[in-house]
């Protein structure tokens, strides 16, 4: 993991005392209201209208859709870059400029300027969160960075999120599941009704779901109210979700081409099958093997994405039999959901925890999986789960998931380890 500069590390530090929502209960309910990042984005001259923008919502595959939209409009000559969360190790990973995150010195600017604007508000006036003052420095550092597109990813829900100030030309919705329902709502009626809360009017929006969903039913519903035109990806066979992204991300490309050429922009034709797949951390990532076993890392955190993880694994011939998987989940989530997924399909589960107050604790955990008859052995520290995953999986895999959190935190020494390995 690259050192962070002196100059980022103290703004970082300040940035640490302001209200964070990513690492707090939100049971109790978070701050409404968009006020805030507007006036930031005011003060630091408007950065987000600088930029051409696609902008992303949905429960599961933001990251890796946003990812493959970048390479496509990359490959079309443009200079792009991409705004998401949370990071695995590092902050700047946040911000992506033309394929590489931001450096140190351009994102601690980004962050004091930000701070500094943030700093001179009126009295009266509503203070910024972590979330806003990170998303309008992202804005600013994109924009500064002379790109001509960004591919912006929404943080929570769609409505009030802080990336909800922008003016894209498409707007995207991938999936909708049950997260967060303590902040969106405990249907995923409410939780579709959220995320389009991003649709704008004029705007094409494109939809992953089936259109009798009734989740998108809710979709079209607010596109019909705003006056968006609502486009559906083809509802075809495929082998699993990294194919959804990609299919999903090429049609986006391909609806831009052609308001772009509408529009009179020449626009070079360009075969998207023949793209690279981006890599992004933590998601279906492999390692090692380590003492002969492979090691998959994927920040899974709802039913939903784990059961797609285990079926997009479940299908490679590499990995032997079934795996040991290591678990740690946040309250927030439904690790009963999970560990019973992995009942019918893991050897066993070294459950390990976090922060204790916003993450289930291994002996919680364990007492979980045992009621589902999965074999769980407890490992609160996350490394000590993963070596005693690599000991008890001989002639297997290993699997670590539940949190993305989790794999930021094992990731480094991952790499760490594997690298004196090596040596």
């Amino acid at each position: 993991m690259d050192s962070t500069s002196e100059r980022l590390t103290q703004v970082l530090r300040r940035l640490d005392g302001r209200v964070d929502w990513e690492q707090r209960d939100r049971s109790a309910g978070m701050r409404v209201g968009l006020d805030p990042i507007r006036r930031l984005c005011l003060a630091l001259g408007s950065p987000e209208q600088r930029l051409r923008v696609v902008h992303l919502a949905g429960s599961k595959g933001k990251g890796s859709t946003a990812a493959w939209i970048a390479a496509g409009l990359a490959a079309r000559g443009e200079r792009v870059g991409r705004y998401g969360s949370p990071h695995v190790e590092r902050i700047n990973e946040r911000v992506v400029i033309e394929g590489e995150p931001i450096a140190d010195e351009p994102w601690a600017g980004a962050l004091e300027r930000t701070l500094a604007a943030e700093d001179a508000r009126g009295a009266s006036e509503e203070p910024a969160t972590w979330f806003d003052l990170v998303t309008a420095a992202g804005f600013l550092a994109l924009a500064e960075a002379g790109l001509t597109w960004a591919v912006i990813e929404v943080g929570l829900g769609g409505r009030l999120d802080s990336t909800n100030v922008v003016s894209p030309e498409m707007t995207v919705i991938t999936t909708i599941e049950l997260e967060h329902v303590e902040v969106l709502g405990d249907t995923r009626e409410k939780i579709a009704a959220e995320k389009a809360g991003i649709l704008k009017p004029g705007v094409p929006a494109m939809c992953g779901l089936h259109p009798e969903d009734p989740a998108a039913q809710v979709i079209a519903a607010r596109a019909g109210a705003v006056g968006a035109v609502l486009l559906y990806l083809a509802q075809v066979e495929r082998s699993g979700f990294p194919e959804f992204n990609r299919d999903l991300a090429f049609e986006v490309l391909g609806r831009l081409d052609a308001q772009r050429r509408a529009a009179g922009e020449p626009v070079p034709h360009v075969e998207d099958a023949d793209l690279v797949e981006p890599r992004l951390p933590a998601r279906l990532e492999r390692f090692g093997p380590l003492a002969g076993v492979p090691i998959v890392l994927d920040g899974a955190h709802t039913p939903d994405s784990l059961e797609g993880v285990l079926d997009v694994l479940g299908q490679d011939s590499s990995l032997p039999g079934r795996p040991s998987v290591v678990f740690g989940t946040a309250r927030a989530k439904d690790a009963d959901a999970m560990l019973k997924l992995l009942a019918g399909r893991a050897d066993r589960v070294f459950c390990t925890s976090l922060d204790p107050t916003l993450y289930f604790s291994s002996e919680e955990l364990v007492a979980k999986a045992s009621e589902l008859g999965l074999e769980a052995l407890n490992a609160s520290d996350p490394w000590t789960a993963v070596l005693a995953g690599v000991e008890e999986s001989a002639g297997r895999w290993l699997l670590v998931t539940g949190s993305l959190h989790l794999a930021g935190a094992l990731r480094p020494e991952l790499v760490r380890h594997l690298q004196r390995n090596r040596c």
